[in-house]
């Protein structure tokens, strides 16, 4: 497994007022692969699913909880404008919109569900610090919220990478027009116990 390196996107990572870098809140692209993160089985659904519900520009993260057969549980986007955020601010930005959108699965002796993390941002594929960050902040936000770490996805101009798989292609992009499937950034768990005990799978967005 192989990783780019690029210059980190934001200079605040490396601050006298406290970067990730100085104080280890962040996740090295060997840390990350040696984590042992589960693959997604059809990254490109994912990516085009998520894509299409939040609409994602420069600087949105996009947090996304799956359960079996990778069906979306509930998901939340919000842009992060802190100009001094690590990791672990990262980890307080994401863990606050997951208490807002689905119960905590800490009771469970092993979690059954999977949180993801897309992050549209400026800059090529390659690996920065800043990733780094959210690879740090995705991890333990998912480990008080009793969730498994999964992937980290990277959308730029260039397209869309799962960082630490080599997997990615050029559809969506930061720069393309999603397909609208409702206008709310920020949605609601979906009922686990519907008519017919279904919840909405990210595979009726087609893969683009």
């Amino acid at each position: 497994m192989t990783f780019g390196f690029a210059p980190p996107a934001t200079a605040s990572l490396t601050t006298a007022t406290g970067g990730a870098s100085r104080h280890g809140r962040l996740l090295e692209p060997s840390e990350w692969t040696a984590a042992g993160v589960p693959l997604l089985r059809n990254p490109r659904e994912v990516v085009s699913g998520l894509h299409s519900r939040h609409s994602p520009v420069p600087s949105t993260a996009v947090i996304a909880v799956l359960g079996p057969e990778e069906r979306l549980v509930a998901s939340a986007s919000f842009v992060q404008r802190s100009a001094s955020a690590d990791g672990w601010e990262y980890r307080n930005a994401l863990l606050s919109r997951l208490r807002r959108v689905i119960p905590h699965d800490l009771r469970r002796r092993t979690p059954v569900r999977t949180a993801v993390l897309m992050y549209c941002r400026d800059g090529d594929e390659r690996w920065t610090e800043e990733d780094g960050a959210w690879m740090w902040g995705l991890r333990d936000a998912c480990t008080l919220h009793g969730l498994r770490c999964g992937a980290y996805i990277t959308l730029t101009r260039g397209g869309w990478q799962v960082l630490g798989e080599g997997r990615g292609g050029r559809h969506p992009s930061s720069e393309s027009r999603p397909e609208r499937l409702g206008s709310m950034t920020e949605v609601a768990p979906l009922p686990l116990s519907t008519a017919g005990g279904m919840v909405e799978p990210l595979r009726r967005a087609a893969a683009r």
